[in-house]
């Protein structure tokens, strides 16, 4: 896992409504949730309901920035056109973007979907861990309870909580043969 504490990985990728190329050289100094998704992928669609509030509710607070990095030659549905499509369903105005390269995966060892990456006004990671403790099939309210803790500590200034849950969720679909050396 990237270590808390490190700094934003620097990207440069295209969003997926027009293919302007956004950079995190972009971001302003406020907050920035780095959020790994996929449309296929269950665990994001399960989700996907308390995505649209977190980016409704903090808007303005903090950037949101989506980032689909699977493989396109194994999961062509997490593509670009479909990524959009996600985007306008649930109303969201996140920064959506398309990792091809998965390098911008790679640089924050993300490893699944969805996979959450909190860093403060000086885009230092202070979070990275899951949602909440919802699943598809447990039976758990999904409302972003551990993500939102974290969100709040560091809009009031408060320290975010040492004990931090992985994301968990599908695993990234990396380019057949170019998976990342830590994978699996």
């Amino acid at each position: 896992m990237l270590p808390l504490g490190t700094p934003m990985p620097p990207w440069q990728l295209p969003r997926v409504e027009d293919g302007q190329v956004f950079s995190s050289s972009q971001l302003p100094p406020q907050p920035v949730l780095v959020m790994f998704l996929a449309v296929h992928c269950p665990f994001v669609k399960h989700v996907e309901p308390e995505l649209a509030r977190l980016d409704q509710d903090y808007r303005g607070r903090v950037s949101l920035v989506g980032i689909g990095s699977n493989s396109l030659q194994t999961h062509p549905e997490d593509g670009p056109q479909y990524m959009v499509t996600q985007k306008q369903r649930l109303g969201m105005e996140l920064h959506y973007l398309h990792d091809a390269d998965q390098a911008v995966a790679q640089a924050f060892h993300a490893a699944c979907t969805p996979d959450f990456f909190l860093f403060d006004a000086n885009h230092t990671l202070v979070y990275r861990g899951q949602l909440d403790g919802s699943r598809p099939s447990n039976g758990v309210s999904c409302d972003g309870a551990d993500l939102r803790a974290a969100l709040d500590a560091v809009l009031t200034g408060e320290p975010v909580a040492a004990l931090q849950r992985p994301s968990v969720g599908c695993n990234i679909k990396w380019h057949p043969g170019a998976e990342p050396a830590w994978f699996g």
